[in-house]
């Protein structure tokens, strides 16, 4: 058999070399701690310097694989403040490694903002993948996985949650999304009693929980056993018809079904329907 040689590839495709500087998003691990990547090891290992949430939680990481670089705080509190010292290095030619406390650093944690500084720098960057917790409980639970949608915390505010909650709530897409343990009975009360959920507690730790039900069964469950930890909830997609549903009635179905506002059931009955939010608030106000 006689081996051909790989064609050349033309210049507009070939592999460019990667910059001698460049920040990092490294993804480390969401409790144990042997859960890294031999690269994310070796790039952390030639940063100058290494950002972070918290410096104590990340020293202990960096101490049980002898990386011995310098740590920097890297926080929603003073995000803004650092990003332009971050920037004015990359400019200079270091090479700069961001974690979060756990997870990929950048989704619902700090970094969405240098990332998007970075573009607009036109400054090189990427990415060390490896764990997310979103992703690992996706994995974990029964539920289709063709459609996902991921919308991160929840809003603190009762009637904010609500609404959102209600907007992604009559896709058919699975639906995940963070929570603290002190919201978490209140986020699965403002679901559909009936609704299949998975919460997945603590992912990769000790006391790691899966625990599949109805949004009632499991209000109920952690109403008597208060969570502690890290927690995902994952809802099961819906397939609702509302087409035997007036516009109207299709409001109060929202209304009831959801614990939202008037308003906010006309905007997403309209969204639904493919309608105009005015004519639906047209018909429920007409005189």
């Amino acid at each position: 058999m006689v081996r051909q040689k790989p064609a050349k590839l033309p210049p507009s495709v070939r592999f460019r070399v990667p910059p001698i500087y460049m920040l990092y998003l490294v993804a480390t691990p969401l409790g144990h701690l042997k859960d890294i990547t031999l690269r994310a090891i070796e790039v952390l290992k030639v940063c100058d310097y290494i950002l972070c949430e918290d410096t104590r939680h990340s020293r202990v990481l960096l101490e049980e694989y002898q990386i011995n670089k310098p740590l920097k705080s890297f926080h929603q509190f003073n995000e803004k403040e650092m990003e332009e010292k971050v920037i004015a290095d990359l400019k200079e030619g270091k090479e700069i490694g961001l974690i979060s406390d756990a997870g990929t650093p950048g989704i619902c944690d700090p970094g969405e903002a240098l990332v998007k500084r970075c573009y607009a720098e036109n400054l090189p960057f990427t990415a060390i993948p490896g764990p997310s917790a979103w992703v690992m409980a996706l994995a974990l639970c029964p539920f289709n996985k063709e459609h996902v949608q991921f919308v991160g915390f929840l809003p603190k505010k009762e009637e904010e949650r609500k609404r959102v909650l209600a907007s992604t709530l009559t896709s058919t897409a699975t639906t995940i999304f963070y929570e603290s343990p002190h919201r978490l009975v209140d986020s699965l009360q403002a679901l559909q009693p009936s609704r299949k959920a998975c919460v997945m507690r603590e992912l990769t730790k000790k006391f790691e929980e899966h625990r599949l039900g109805t949004a009632r069964e499991l209000a109920q469950y952690y109403k008597q056993n208060p969570p502690k930890g890290e927690i995902v909830v994952i809802v099961e997609g819906t397939l609702q018809d509302y087409s035997s549903l007036s516009p109207q009635e299709h409001v109060k179905f929202l209304e009831k079904e959801y614990h939202i506002s008037t308003a906010d059931a006309i905007k997403i009955a309209a969204e639904l329907r493919g309608i105009p939010k005015r004519d639906i608030y047209n018909l429920i106000h007409k005189k």
